[in-house]
């Protein structure tokens, strides 16, 4: 750079320097050598993004308009109601350029889909879900986060400076049992006993925690539609709509009306439609292995089929990304982790990378004790 630099100042001395005649010359000696000099553009791979996690309630307001919803106002504890934040606010800073001058070329946010809509006491007082991983609702935005039309102005934003955008999703699990939230059917979850952690079994055929019904993601018995789900549908005006959907989804993919592939179904859309770049997946080892490998084949057919209809568009040809959260997964455990009964590899069930846990005791360690 300092040699550019040198040259640069030559070239400009000489120009100044020199009759009027010679300028012409010297101006495309100088545009040359700076053409010469430009930054060749590195291909963008997400084992080196530098990813930008956010709350999407607490990252920036961008439309106050939205932030009362569902009769939310019932006292919480500290932090834990609404904000404010939603996708608005995450487009104003992309617009902005806050990102860009970051470096960040991937945008990681919590969920977004509608949630319950009543709040619970954890042990820390009234919680609403501000945090965004207790659905109420796959096939819909919360409108205290916005709609879907914002998202995907949000996407398309992102995508124009090359930013890609890694949406979180819970399969995993419902929202919790409140009293405008009703549990969902018993052929969808179970609501006992409450995970212990011990093994295999205690880890996955349980709830993780209290009133946080968990998903029957290892079964593949045919389930109806909640009948709370289907009138939501039509007061809304998209019953059918809905309903001829999951008919072609799984006329395609013969799949059997199980909770996880409807779900899979619902998920996958955001990629079909809006051309999401990939996935975070949430409580990861808390579900049977086998939904992930079908939940990132069903997205990689969705991507690919949004490229293929937004041709113009489309950053590069990256594929579909997944990125599991594998509580107190950590590297050294090579590709599986150990229950202490068994051992899962999820790299070969769908996930292309892992969190890594240890990091979070390896940060306070020197270089030798890592390393």
């Amino acid at each position: 750079m300092k040699k550019l630099l040198a040259l640069v100042c030559f070239v400009s001395l000489i120009v100044s320097c020199k009759p009027k005649s010679d300028t012409t010359d010297k101006t495309a000696l100088l545009e040359e050598v700076v053409a010469d000099t430009k930054e060749e553009v590195v291909p963008f791979r997400w084992e080196a993004a530098n990813v930008y996690f956010l709350l999407t309630d607490r990252f920036n307001n961008g439309n106050p308009e939205n932030d009362i919803n569902y009769e939310r106002t019932n006292e919480t504890g500290p932090l834990r109601g609404f904000m404010g934040g939603d996708i608005q606010g995450i487009t104003q800073k992309i617009e902005e350029g806050y990102f860009t001058d970051l470096g960040i070329n991937a945008i990681w946010f919590t969920p977004v889909v509608e949630q319950v809509h009543g709040d619970t006491d954890e042990g820390t007082g009234n919680t609403y879900a501000y945090h965004g991983y207790w659905t109420k609702d796959w096939t819909a935005l919360d409108p205290n986060f916005g709609t879907r039309k914002d998202l995907e102005i949000m996407v398309r934003k992102a995508h124009d400076k090359g930013i890609r955008i890694l949406m979180d999703v819970v399969l995993n699990h419902t929202g919790p049992v409140t009293e405008k939230d009703p549990a969902w059917p018993a052929g969808w979850v179970i609501t006992e006993p409450k995970c212990t952690f011990e093994n295999y079994e205690t880890t996955t055929a349980c709830t993780l925690v209290e009133n946080l019904p968990d998903i029957r993601t290892a079964v593949d018995t045919p389930v109806d539609l909640p009948d709370t789900l289907l009138a939501k549908w039509k007061e809304e005006g998209r019953l059918s709509m809905e309903l001829d959907e999951l008919q072609l989804f799984f006329d395609r993919t013969g799949y059997p009306r199980a909770p996880r592939f409807y779900i899979i179904k619902w998920l996958t859309d955001y990629v079909n439609d809006l051309g999401i770049d990939g996935f975070r997946v949430d409580t990861v080892k808390h579900a049977d292995e086998k939904a992930w490998a079908e939940l990132y084949k069903e997205a990689s057919y969705a991507f690919d089929n949004w490229k293929k209809k937004h041709q113009d568009r489309v950053l590069d040809d990256t594929p579909f990304y997944m990125v599991g959260e594998v509580y107190n997964y950590g590297i050294s455990g090579g590709r599986e982790f150990d229950f202490g009964d068994k051992k899962v590899d999820y790299f070969a069930h769908g996930f292309n990378s892992l969190i890594n846990f240890e990091l979070k005791t390896d940060a306070q360690k020197s270089y030798e004790q890592i390393f």
